[in-house]
């Protein structure tokens, strides 16, 4: 397989609502969008999930797009590529940039499997025909307005409610939403917003019945997490500080957390992901698919990963209608029941709509081998 040319899209979406997290409220998205065309007019598509400010992780739009044009094409056009894994290895000299190598890394993937004429999800070696997903909900201006939204969402299906926490709107908040939904799977995500002295903060939360507790001390710390988790009954999750499969390694070997949410982004690409799933899987560690609130192509890749057999717990993928007036994907991702039907076209199985790309991008630049 020899990729040819690669056309790279600063696209930007505005969001349906304004999402807020610990770290900051923004309603307008702004990604890269990754074409790479091999010698015979085939397209792959990766979408790069990295933010416009570096309020997740040091990666940003520009710092991506610097990465991929100067340093991570210039290796995809080295020479021939025989199965994408090989890109783990060919990128493993650049530091971290995790972000921009997955968003290369994950359109020739797709690329590989509409070569091998199969899903990528089949290429990835998943075998799930559906898959379970959950929401994600930000801070709101109020409690009653957060009931509403659980509510609406609870109706339509979904299989789990995840809600952003930070200190002042934590204990009190969840306690309210037990009240009016005490039995739902419920999980706070604190994106790094605590330390251990918040610990005993934190173990009022086990009086809830929470799923889990997703990121609640620093997005580099995998030590005072071990601490923290052998004093909660309360499941912790590692988002933030998994960056690889080293790091689940030792995470897990420390007691830092008893449940991985892969990230494709985060982890450097679907290889890297897998590598993370099969760790997990053998140390009987459940893992689920986290959101970087993506368009189509992402969302696509993302239900292609969630097929394999230990991502037990429902995921971040939900419907496209959910974040955005129009997708840049047909059919766009809908969700029954919190289940998606994982598509059986090739590739990511959805068609790029080109016509909605050209409406929301920004500027391009085509590269060629």
């Amino acid at each position: 397989m020899k990729v040819k040319q690669v056309i790279l899209r600063h696209l930007q979406m505005e969001l349906k609502f304004s999402f807020t997290t610990s770290f900051g409220s923004f309603s307008t998205k702004d990604f890269i969008l990754v074409e790479a065309i091999d010698e015979e007019g085939i397209s792959g598509w990766g979408e790069c999930v990295a933010f416009h400010s570096p309020w997740y992780s040091e990666e940003t739009v520009k710092t991506c797009w610097h990465m991929l044009e100067d340093f991570l094409l210039p290796l995809v056009f080295k020479a021939p590529i025989e199965h994408p894994d090989e890109l783990n290895q060919r990128f493993s000299f650049i530091r971290k940039n995790n972000m921009a190598k997955s968003a290369i890394e994950g359109a020739i993937w797709d690329l590989f499997a509409k070569k091998q004429n199969i899903p990528l999800s089949k290429a990835l070696g998943g075998e799930k025909k559906e898959i379970e997903v959950g929401i994600s909900i930000g801070i709101q201006k109020s409690v009653d307005d957060l009931l509403r939204i659980i509510e609406k969402y609870v109706t339509e299906g979904y299989r789990r409610i995840k809600v952003k926490m930070k200190p002042g709107w934590d204990i009190d908040v969840i306690r309210e939403i037990r009240k009016h939904f005490p039995d739902i799977p419920l999980m706070g995500d604190a994106n790094s917003a605590y330390s251990l002295q918040d610990i005993e903060r934190l173990k009022a939360l086990d009086e809830f019945n929470l799923m889990m507790i997703e990121q609640p001390l620093a997005s580099d710390d995998i030590v005072d997490h071990a601490a923290l988790q052998a004093e909660l009954q309360t499941p912790i999750c590692l988002d933030e500080s998994i960056h690889s499969y080293e790091d689940a390694r030792k995470a897990i070997q420390l007691g830092s957390c008893k449940i991985i949410n892969i990230k494709i982004g985060r982890v450097g690409g679907l290889t890297e992901a897998k590598k993370i799933h099969d760790l997990c899987q053998a140390n009987n560690i459940p893992v689920w698919c986290g959101g970087m609130l993506e368009a189509g192509v992402g969302r696509a890749h993302n239900i292609a990963i969630t097929t394999l057999e230990n991502f037990t717990m429902p995921g971040d993928t939900a419907a496209s209608s959910h974040y955005w007036e129009r997708d840049i994907i047909h059919p766009e991702v809908t969700v029954h029941n919190g289940m998606i039907v994982v598509p059986e076209g090739i590739g990511i199985g959805y068609e790029v709509d080109r016509r909605q790309v050209d409406a929301y991008t920004v500027s391009l630049k085509e590269y060629k081998a």
